[in-house]
């Protein structure tokens, strides 16, 4: 279950590397098993910094797809490759953010509580959001102890 309350922060753009794709709902899990290991592959090739933890942004709302970039924060922009990494740039200005703790199940509650809380503040979200996952899961190990940091840029 989410702990913390929303925040209104100004961000700085961040360089990246990711893959993006539109994916099934049903497939997504799968997608960042692949994606995320091949992202990490092509930085370590092109010896650039992972420069934060992974995250995965989502252009406009899902619904039975998903339009979706996955993959980590550089220290410079990388190159293109065969494999589908492309140079990326996380966006700066105005956002909210929500920490979520728990089960990545329990994400849709997190999102419903941010966006009455945007709505109560008369913030209007921007078309894509995304989640940083501060903490890896293991296999055996809690989901409840699982931590998403929600971004969610909003318009001025």
């Amino acid at each position: 279950m989410s702990q913390s309350t929303p925040e209104i922060t100004t961000l700085e753009p961040i360089q990246a590397a990711v893959v993006r794709r539109t994916v099934p709902m049903s497939e997504l899990r799968t997608f960042f098993d692949s994606v995320f290991g091949t992202v990490m592959a092509a930085v370590h090739e092109q010896q650039v910094a992972v420069t934060g933890p992974p995250f995965a942004m989502y252009f406009g709302m899902p619904t039975d797809t998903v339009d979706v970039a996955a993959g980590f924060p550089t220290g410079r922009r990388i190159s293109p490759t065969a494999e589908g990494v492309v140079p990326f740039e996380l966006p700066g200005g105005r956002a909210v953010q929500f920490l979520h703790v728990g089960s990545y199940d329990d994400l849709g509650e997190a999102y419903a509580r941010m966006t009455a809380w945007m709505g109560e503040q008369a913030l209007t979200p921007a078309d894509a959001m995304w989640e940083s996952y501060l903490t890896e899961p293991t296999p055996g190990g809690d989901p409840a102890a699982n931590q998403t940091l929600i971004t969610w840029p909003v318009r001025d």
